[in-house]
Parts: structure tokens; C-alpha cells; sequence
């Protein structure tokens, strides 16, 4: 009798505590409801803070942003204190649960607060510095204000002078880099100590966790050892072409490739020198940037064809707040802004902006469709709480534009337009334009893995700091096989000198892109029926995805679950796939791969490189 009596008081206990879960779940709702609200309403007074000192970068912009961004952080670990009171890793909904599991991690706003003020104007003054470099003229040096965007490089793109090429290099990145290498100290140490503060081992982990996969870096390993091959072909190919174009003292037989000749100040994409290493010479490359001017092109409707590309597949009309608010030519009021182009989510109905200082070239037309596929997927998922509105991963979030970038790149696409006439792409011209593409989109992934990798690196105290300016050339060497013109040390300091790494903007989201967007982009155009691998007439390289409401539809399946799933969700939303592979952009650039592999034999071009020795120990 005790023991039946004890069992049935043991089951009233259980069964009230699960009464009082249920009727807590319930409360939690609630109080997330509330909270993401809140959270939206703070976070926007915030992003209007950072967008009036990105647009326009004076001290008192800078400070006021620091100050919102010290406010916010304050409340985010309030709440983050708050809700401790609710058993939510218990409860039946896994979507409270993913609300609360996201609202635990608090990044940066772990920071104490003399700590996170400490870490704000740190970051702020490498981006400061970054975007104030000026430089002296080569051949004049008494006019010293050219700055990055447009004059340096346009020098560094169009430029086929050596030693001209060597001087901005090196007066570009003694200027970028080396002079905030105590912040950037700074930055690593609080970085850590933030990591540690959100339970983990380190920024690298942190970095990472928004991928929500432990097995997340081993994989890109395995996908980019599978890319290697042809990315070494191409390397291969450039290294004997440049040879031929400037001789055997400046560019070697069997060694690193001089980044400087390259076409890009960190040598990420070679596309810009196309015209001096393309297969076949005498086939002119497909560039509309000329036609783009003859025809009267603007930044406007640049943007409006944009807009028009995704109205056509059935997506979200840009809003009116757009055009009112973006900013979208480089301002003629002679203020200090970040012209790196941007997306802008202010997390209010329809307040989405684009800053951008559009020039009238094709690169910069596939660059509007990039930066409006993040205004795509801010719409789409703006109906959400404010903690999934964001990507289902960061470099989903990169990869939707670039899908729509690759349509509007295709001769196709460019034909249906207008830009371009009378073009004819027979097999020569069609390894042209494959070999163009992958000088953008192959020699990107080395350098995007190594950005991160030398971070990771430095997060997870695996390098000394005496070594950091080295280590980084020699992940640039090992992944990329460049190397700087002129000999570097550690008196030097080289890798802020790209914006994303004054600015502490994690870089693996641009490897998952440049990875994704080809499953995406292969996806899409089998359901737009504009690809079919038995049929020859319609390959990959000539999808054009325009007005198909089949691919719209993917999309919209996609991106309207911004964060509320796990990555392999979304991804399987959008074309049936959970896992992340490197087959689409293999199978995309596979006549490429065999043409090379043929030319490269029959031209013996040596595959591979040498070790460099640019950069010593001081």
C-alpha cells in the first residue's frame, strides 16, 4: 500500500512539474515574442548609427556608433541573464529552443564593459585607418591623395608596368597593414577573451559554431582538396603565359606567382588580367563595360535591372525605402567613406539599403546582383522573429546574389539584355570565357580559405606573435601559391591590408559561397530547364535563369526560413541536398579542366611551385 501510495505521489510530482513546463513554454512564448520586438527596435537605432558613420566617417559618427553599440551589448547581457530563468532546453518546440540557444550566444556583448568599448574602438580604428589610406602619384609625388577605390586600383587592374605595380603595392599595404599591428594585437585578445566568455576554446570555435557542424572545417579541407587539382592547372597556365608576357627575371619558371601582376591588390581574383592570359588571344572576352557607357548605363539602372531580375522570377519587389535611402554613387561632397560594397538590413518593414559607389563597369553590374541577393533574402525572411532574420549560414547569405551573378555573366543573359551583339561562342571562345570565370571563381578559394585559416591560427594561440606577418604569407604561399613583389618581415604587417580583416568580418562565409552558389546555380537551372548534362546545346556555363518561376520558388523556399532551421534544412528546402560538395563546380568547370590538363602537357608547364622566400624574420 506505502508503495503504491509512494509511486502515485511520485507520478502527481512529475505530472505538475510537466503541467508547469507546459505553462512555462507558454510564458516563454510570450516573453520571446516581446523580446524579439525589442530586440529589433534597439538593433536598428544601431544600424542607422554604423550606416551614418560607414557613409560618412567622422569622429563624432565614430563615437556615437560605439556608444549605441556599448548600450546594446549592455542589453544583450541582461538578457542573456534573463533568461536564465526559463528551463527552455527542456521544452517540446525546438523553435523556442533555437531562439533561446541563439540568444545565449552572445559574441562580443560578452565583453565586460570597459572591455567591449575597449573592442569597438579598436576594430574601429583599423577600419578607419583602412579606409582613409592615401597615396602619392608614381610618377608625381606631390599629389598624394589617391586613395584605394578608384585610383589605386584602378592602377593595380589596368597597369601593366612592374615596377609602377610594385610601388602601389607596396606603399598600399605599408600603409593598410602595418601601422595598426598593435590593434590588431589588441583585437586578438579580446577576440579570445570573448570566445572564452561564451564557452569556447576560442575565436575559431566561435567563428565556426555558426555553422553548426563539428566537422564543418574538415569538410571544407576534403572539398577543397578535391578543387586543388584544377585550381593548379590554372595557377600552372598564368604562371606560363605571364612568363611569355613579361619575361623569365619577373616571373619564374617553377616559383610563386608575383601578386602584383595579378590584376588585384591581394591577388583574390585575376580576372583583370584576362586579356594578356586568355587561351585564345585573338576570341575578344566578353566585358559590356564599354557598350555599358555607349548605351548610356547608370548606377540606377543598374540597379533597376537588378530589380527586374528578381520581380522576374516571381521575388520581392525592391521597396520604396530602398531608393530613398541607398546609397548607391560614390557621394561628390568630398567626405571619407567606406565605398566597399554593402547590404543593409535595418530589421523595419521593408528598410533595406544598398551602399555601393557603382562605376559603370560589367564587374560592377554583376556586383549589384550580388549585393541585391542579400536584400532578397533580408525581404523574404523579414516576416521572422528578429533572431532568424539572418542567413540559414553566412555564406548562404553571400551565395543567393552570385547565383543570379553567374545567370547575368552567361552570353545569354548579356544577349537577351542588349549588351551584347553579334557574339559568336564557338569551343574556343567558350574556354575563354570558363577560363575568365575561373581567374574569379577557382583562384578565389585558396585565397578566401587562407584569410581564415591565419586567423584561426592566431585565435587559437598556434603562432607566435613575432611570426604572424610570415605565417600569413606562408599559408598565402602554401594555399595560393603567390607571393609579395618586394621582401616582407615581420617589421611589416600585411593582412589587415584587406578590408575584411580591419574590419573583423569572418571570411569563411566567401569560401562556403563560392562553393554553394554552383549547387544552388546547377539547381536552379535544372528546374528553369535551362540545363540538361546529356544535352550538349544546353550546357551549365549558358544557363540563364531570368524569369523562371520554378527557380523563384526554390528561392523563396530558401530564404523565407532565414535562420529557423539548421543550414542542411535550407539547403534541402531549395533543391532536396543536406550536404555541402564541391561536384557542381567541378562538373561546371569540367571542359575547362580537360583543356588545360591537355595544354599545359603539351606546353610543359611545370604544375606546382616552389616554396617562397618573400618574407623573413627581422
Amino acid at each position: 500500500m506505502k508503495m503504491k501510495l509512494f509511486l502515485l505521489l511520485v507520478l502527481a510530482t512529475v505530472l505538475a512539474l510537466s503541467q508547469a513546463l507546459v505553462k512555462e513554454e507558454i510564458q516563454a512564448k510570450e516573453y520571446l515574442e516581446n523580446l524579439n520586438k525589442e530586440l529589433a527596435k534597439r538593433t536598428n537605432v544601431e544600424t542607422e548609427a554604423a550606416w551614418d558613420y560607414a557613409s560618412n566617417i567622422t569622429d563624432e559618427n565614430e563615437k556615437k556608433k560605439n556608444e549605441i553599440s556599448a548600450e546594446l551589448a549592455k542589453f544583450l547581457k541582461e538578457v542573456s541573464a534573463d533568461i536564465q530563468k526559463f528551463q527552455w532546453r527542456s521544452y517540446q518546440s525546438e523553435e523556442l529552443k533555437r531562439q533561446f540557444k541563439s540568444l545565449a550566444k552572445l559574441g562580443y556583448a560578452a565583453l565586460s564593459e570597459a572591455d567591449y568599448a575597449e573592442f569597438l574602438e579598436t576594430v574601429s580604428a583599423m577600419e578607419s585607418n583602412f579606409a582613409k589610406v592615401k597615396v602619392c602619384d608614381y610618377k608625381d609625388d606631390k599629389k598624394c591623395d589617391l586613395a584605394l577605390e578608384p585610383e589605386i586600383e584602378e592602377v593595380i587592374t589596368k597597369s601593366r608596368d612592374p615596377e609602377e605595380l610594385k610601388y602601389y603595392w607596396r606603399e598600399f599595404y605599408d600603409k593598410a597593414g602595418t601601422p595598426v599591428r598593435s590593434e590588431f594585437e589588441k583585437y586578438v585578445e579580446l577576440n579570445t577573451k570573448a570566445a572564452k566568455l561564451n564557452n569556447f576554446t576560442s575565436g575559431a570555435e566561435l567563428w565556426l559554431d555558426e555553422y553548426e557542424d563539428a566537422t564543418f572545417e574538415q569538410q571544407l579541407e576534403d572539398i577543397f582538396a578535391e578543387i586543388r587539382p584544377l585550381y593548379e592547372q590554372v595557377h600552372g597556365y598564368v604562371r606560363y603565359r605571364l612568363r611569355k608576357y613579361y619575361g623569365d627575371e619577373v616571373v619564374s619558371e617553377k616559383g610563386p606567382l608575383p601578386m602584383h601582376l595579378l590584376g588585384n591588390m591581394w591577388a583574390q581574383q585575376w580576372s583583370d588580367i584576362a586579356e594578356i592570359v586568355s587561351p585564345f588571344p585573338e576570341k575578344p572576352l566578353v566585358d559590356v563595360s564599354d557598350e555599358m557607357v555607349k548605351q548610356g548605363y547608370t548606377a540606377l539602372k543598374m540597379f533597376q535591372m537588378g530589380d527586374d531580375f528578381f520581380t522576374s522570377m516571381n521575388l520581392t519587389k525592391l521597396p520604396q525605402d530602398f531608393w530613398d535611402k541607398s546609397i548607391i554613387e560614390k557621394p561628390t561632397d568630398g567626405r571619407d567613406l567606406i565605398c566597399h560594397a554593402s547590404a543593409w538590413d535595418f530589421y523595419l518593414k521593408d528598410d533595406v539599403r544598398i551602399k555601393q559607389c557603382t562605376t559603370l563597369t560589367q564587374s560592377q553590374l554583376f556586383t549589384v546582383h550580388h549585393e541585391l541577393g542579400h536584400i532578397q533574402y533580408f525581404l523574404q525572411y523579414q516576416h521572422l522573429p528578429f533572431v532568424f532574420r539572418t542567413g540559414a549560414n553566412p555564406g548562404f547569405h553571400e551565395a543567393v546574389g552570385d547565383v543570379l551573378s553567374l545567370s547575368v555573366s552567361t552570353v545569354k543573359h548579356l544577349e537577351k539584355i542588349g549588351l551584347l551583339t553579334n557574339y559568336v561562342q564557338d569551343e574556343e571562345a567558350r574556354i575563354n570565357q570558363l577560363f575568365l570565370m575561373a581567374l574569379d571563381k577557382i583562384v578565389f578559394l585558396p585565397f578566401a580559405f587562407t584569410l581564415d585559416k591565419w586567423r584561426w591560427a592566431l585565435f587559437r594561440g598556434q603562432v607566435e606573435k613575432e611570426n604572424w606577418n610570415c605565417a600569413f604569407w606562408k599559408l598565402r604561399d602554401e594555399y595560393s601559391g603567390i607571393e609579395p613583389p618586394v621582401v616582407r618581415s615581420e617589421k611589416d604587417f600585411d593582412a589587415p591590408a584587406k578590408y575584411h580583416i580591419s574590419a573583423d568580418v569572418e571570411y569563411l562565409r566567401y569560401l562556403v559561397s563560392f562553393i554553394i552558389q554552383f549547387q544552388f546555380y546547377k539547381s536552379a537551372c535544372i528546374k528553369a530547364g535551362q540545363y540538361d548534362a546529356s544535352n550538349v546545346n544546353l550546357p551549365l556555363d549558358n544557363c540563364d535563369i531570368y524569369g523562371s518561376a520554378a527557380a523563384g520558388e526554390a528561392f523563396h523556399n530558401m530564404l523565407s526560413l532565414g535562420a529557423s532551421k539548421p543550414w542542411p534544412d535550407a539547403l534541402e528546402a531549395f533543391n532536396g541536398e543536406r550536404t555541402m560538395t564541391g561536384k557542381a563546380i567541378a562538373e561546371y568547370f569540367e571542359p575547362l579542366r580537360v583543356w588545360l590538363e591537355a595544354e599545359n602537357i603539351k606546353n610543359n608547364v611545370h604544375i606546382g611551385w616552389t616554396s617562397s622566400d618573400k618574407c623573413v624574420a627581422s
